[in-house]
C-alpha cells in the first residue's frame, strides 16, 4: 500500500468503530499479528467494501484490477478453453466474483478467504447467480490442501499484499499446483509506495523511500493492530517466486484506459495515465503434467 494517509481510512468507518481504530503505527508486524488483524478487519468490512465496489466487480465477472482489465480479454490464465474441467484455486477470493466467472468458463473453482465476512458475501453472491464455489477459510500462508492437486491458481488483490511473509504463500501455492500449472497474482504496483495515498495531485508528489519496508498499521489505544498492509518491492516480488520454485513469465502493468474516469480509493486517471497502479506476475511451477 502507498504512503499511509494523514488520517486511517476514511472510507471504513464503520470498520474502524468496530475494531476500535484511532490511528496510525510505523513498526513491524509479524504473521501471526497481521493474520488476526486482517481476518477482523475483513469480517467487520465485508458488508461496506461489498457495497461500495460490489458494482464494479460484478458477482461473476474477473476483473483484475482497477484498471480494469478483465480476464475475458486478457486471458492471463490461458487461452479459452484451457481451464474448462481444470481445478483452480482462488487465494482471497473475497466475494469471489473471479472464481464464479471462471465456474461459467467450466472450470472447477475453490474460493479461499481468510475472512467470514468475505465468504458470507460470496453465499449470498452465490444465491443471486446460481452459481456455488465451494469456499475455503484459511490462512494463505498455510493451505489446507494435498500436493499437485490444482490445475491453475490465481489472486486478484486477495491476501497477498496483507501477508507478513509472502514468500510462505508463493511455497504453498506451488506446493498444491501440478508441475506445468499456472500462479497468477495482482497486486498494488511497488512504486506507488513512495506516493501519498492520494488519486489528486498530492499524490504525485513522492514523500517516503520505497526501499522503506516498514508496514503500513492502523491501531487501537492500546496499539493492537486493527489493518495492515506490507509492502514488498519488485525485487522482493521476483525473490519470493523464485525462491519458491516457481517461473516467473510476465509482468503485468495494466496503462490507465481512455474511458475510465472513475475513482478507486488511491486509483484515479490523473495517477494512472502518469504511473502504473498494479502489477500482475504470471508465473508457473515448472514441468509438464
Amino acid at each position: 500500500m502507498p504512503t499511509p494517509p494523514p488520517e486511517p481510512h476514511a472510507s471504513a468507518a464503520s470498520a474502524e468503530t468496530l475494531l476500535g481504530t484511532t490511528g496510525i503505527a510505523r513498526r513491524g508486524v509479524g504473521p501471526a499479528e497481521s493474520s488476526a488483524a486482517n481476518r477482523a478487519w475483513w469480517d467487520a468490512d465485508a458488508d461496506d467494501y461489498q457495497a461500495e465496489h460490489g458494482a464494479f466487480l460484478g458477482d461473476d465477472d474477473f476483473v483484475w484490477c482497477p484498471e480494469r482489465l478483465r480476464e475475458q480479454d486478457a486471458r492471463l490464465l490461458g487461452p479459452p478453453g484451457s481451464l474448462r474441467g481444470a481445478r483452480v484455486l482462488e487465494v482471497g477470493c473475497g466475494a469471489a466474483s473471479c472464481a464464479r466467472w471462471l465456474a461459467g468458463e467450466g472450470a472447477r473453482v475453490v474460493g479461499l478467504d481468510l475472512s467470514a465476512g468475505m465468504l458470507r458475501q460470496a453465499r449470498a453472491a452465490d444465491r443471486r447467480t446460481g452459481v456455488p464455489v465451494p469456499p475455503v477459510q484459511a490462512d494463505a500462508g498455510v493451505l489446507p490442501f494435498a500436493d499437485g492437486v490444482f490445475d491453475a491458481a490465481f489472486s486478484a488483490f486477495g491476501a497477498v499484499p496483507f501477508v507478513a511473509d509472502a514468500g510462505a504463500v508463493m511455497r504453498e501455492v506451488a506446493r498444491v499446483l501440478r508441475p506445468g500449472a499456472p500462479w497468477v497474482f495482482a497486486v498494488n504496483h511497488p512504486m506507488r509506495w513512495a506516493f501519498p495515498d492520494d488519486p489528486g495531485p498530492d499524490g504525485l508528489t513522492v514523500s517516503q523511500s520505497y526501499f522503506d519496508r516498514t508496514p503500513y498499521a492502523e491501531v487501537d489505544d492500546e496499539g493492537r493492530v486493527t489493518y495492515v498492509e506490507h509492502h514488498r518491492t519488485l525485487g522482493d516480488r521476483v525473490d519470493d517466486v523464485v525462491g519458491a520454485g516457481l517461473v516467473l513469465e510476465r509482468l503485468v502493468e495494466p496503462e490507465w484506459p481512455d474511458d475510465l474516469d472513475a475513482e478507486w480509493g488511491q486509483w484515479s486517471p490523473l495517477r494512472g495515465t502518469l504511473f502504473p497502479g498494479t502489477a500482475i506476475f504470471c508465473c508457473r511451477r515448472p514441468g509438464s503434467s
